[in-house]
């Protein structure tokens, strides 16, 4: 840990964990209060604990919150002591390597964005304390961003990003006729963007999305020299969790910016919101639009007619 000290901690709960973690909170004197989508939410002093519905899972946050986890939580509640063990518990995630990950592929608006990221043990440890996470748990745009400057401004590091824009994704689609032969396509550049800053990395890490023999073939002679490997839950590596942030802020400002040129709000999600704005486009525009600011192969451009 750094001097900092840890201000942000998840973990899955069993239900048994919740209910126990519950009685021990009362007994402390913590201020409980009604928060949406928890089973229960509690303030004390600087720390804040939500336990959600979902999993259930617990986030602890706030100065004081490295304390709480290491002589409350992990001895009374979880039965383990896992913080400042990460490196005994997952020591690969603080060896050399990349790490992958991508944005937009469920969204009918935007770019595909695929990202990579540099670490080694120093980074890993900063990124720890910096509260990255894997994107798809941070609800906030601004946190998103507010973890990007973290990440870029953390020496050491080497990022990779790779945008698609809608008018080249629906191209490359076309061309490669398979979204997971595309999204292989762009992590390999990623890696191969990578290598070039970073040519000595033994190792990269992606999400599994498909046969790990795709990324492998779309790699170029430098890039296949290197151990590639896909699991599923990648995002709780480091590497990937902040690939994950790097691609979800690119993917926000590419959506964001065809929202300005067009004077709309380009929703996320393939939603019935997103549809009729779909619809109100191509009235204005054409049906010649959505090649420009969607991907036209997902069925909610066939349902427009």
């Amino acid at each position: 840990m750094s001097e900092k000290g840890l201000t942000l901690y998840t973990s899955p709960l069993t239900t048994a964990q919740a209910a126990k973690l519950r009685k021990l909170l009362e007994e402390d004197g913590w201020d409980f209060e009604p928060k949406p989508y928890t089973l229960y939410y509690a303030r004390k002093g600087k720390v804040n604990i939500a336990v959600y519905e979902k999993g259930p899972k617990i986030v602890v946050q706030g100065k004081g919150t490295e304390e709480f986890v290491t002589f409350r939580l992990e001895p009374e509640i979880l039965g383990e002591a896992k913080l400042g063990y990460e490196e005994v518990h997952a020591p690969e995630m603080f060896e050399p390597h990349f790490g992958i990950d991508e944005s937009g592929k469920g969204d009918f608006f935007g770019p595909l964005v695929i990202a990579g990221a540099y670490i080694d043990r120093a980074i890993a440890r900063e990124f720890m304390d910096a509260g990255i996470q894997d994107s798809k748990r941070i609800g906030s745009d601004a946190r998103i961003r507010s973890l990007a400057k973290i990440i870029r401004e953390t020496p050491g590091v080497a990022l990779s990003v790779v945008e698609i824009s809608p008018l080249k994704y629906n191209e490359l689609y076309e061309k490669i006729g398979n979204l997971n032969r595309l999204l292989a396509w762009g992590h390999a550049r990623s890696i191969e963007n990578l290598l070039d800053q970073r040519p000595g990395c033994p190792r990269a890490l992606s999400d599994q999305f498909a046969n790990p023999a795709l990324i492998q073939r779309a790699l170029m002679a430098k890039g296949r020299e290197i151990k590639l490997e896909q699991r599923t839950k990648a995002e709780s590596d480091l590497a990937v969790a902040a690939a994950s942030i790097i691609a979800r802020e690119r993917f926000i400002d590419g959506l964001e910016r065809a929202g300005r040129k067009y004077g709309v709000t380009l929703h996320r999600g393939v939603s019935a919101q997103v549809k009729n704005v779909a619809r109100d486009l191509v009235m204005q525009h054409g049906p010649g639009i959505l090649r420009e600011v969607a991907k036209t192969h997902f069925k909610t451009a066939q349902e427009l007619g």
